[in-house]
């Protein structure tokens, strides 16, 4: 299926490692411009490097985006080399699960309003787009109660209901926004890895969570957002898409 995403822009946040890295490399490989963001000046150069053949113009900016000056400054910069913008993606995470008030802050900092500082900046510029997309990565902790809920759970709550207004508000726009919300996700460097080895208990009783017998993988979600954020998706607003392998149990009405 052509996704009609070549030579659209596509903009990602925390675009070099995980979930994130799986979206800017399946965008670029659908034809589509990517820029995106993350913090480590290294990643986002060895991402740059490791894309370069593709055929895609792929640009990556070091960027905190719990500092919502500095995003808006990024995206308006985006949008003036790019000639605008088509797709936007929030991907980034504080992941901040204990239940502390270092945890609540940077969850709604970086989650929650790092989010909101990232869609404010984007829809001027995609509502000049034939095929305007906005998608934040929620998670399965968003509607379910689990070991993460808490800061990172209800942030994430907070994405999806904050995305259906979105949808809501600017429909008559054009202008479409949905949520992603991925299951367990494991891929070198990220969580599950890490608990693998630091917590295996609580590995082993997560992965028996999941009906399939294995946890998901980057690619697997990159695939479903970058159609939800394609032209073919173009009936799909207000949205929260589950990508879990049947993890969650609850019935979306």
């Amino acid at each position: 299926m052509d996704l009609q995403l070549s030579g659209k822009t596509a903009l990602v946040t925390g675009g070099t490692r995980g979930i994130g890295r799986a979206i800017v490399e399946a965008f670029a490989a659908e034809g589509a411009n990517v820029a995106f963001c993350a913090r480590d000046a290294a990643e986002v150069a060895a991402t740059e490097t490791a894309l370069a053949g593709t055929g895609a113009t792929v640009e990556g900016t070091v960027l905190d985006v719990g500092d919502g000056g500095a995003v808006a400054a990024w995206v308006d910069a985006v949008a003036g080399r790019f000639g605008g913008l088509d797709a936007v993606v929030s991907n980034v995470s504080a992941l901040a699960i204990p239940d502390s008030p270092e945890s609540w802050e940077a969850s709604l900092r970086v989650d929650v309003m790092g989010t909101v500082a990232l869609m404010q900046a984007a829809i001027p510029h995609v509502e000049r787009s034939e095929s305007p997309s906005l998608v934040a990565i929620s998670s399965v902790s968003g509607r379910e109660v689990d070991f993460a809920s808490g800061p990172y759970g209800t942030a994430k709550s907070a994405l999806i209901g904050y995305m259906a207004g979105l949808a809501f508000q600017l429909a008559g726009t054009g202008i479409r926004a949905n949520t992603v919300s991925p299951g367990n996700t494991y891929f070198d460097g990220g969580v599950w890895q890490g608990l693998e080895t630091g917590a295996p208990e609580m590995f082993t009783e997560s992965l028996a969570l999941n009906p399939t017998g294995r946890m998901g993988t980057p690619q697997e979600v990159a695939d479903v957002v970058v159609f939800v954020s394609s032209p073919r998706a173009s009936r799909m607003t207000g949205a929260n898409v589950l990508v879990d392998g049947g993890l969650s149990r609850g019935i979306q009405f």
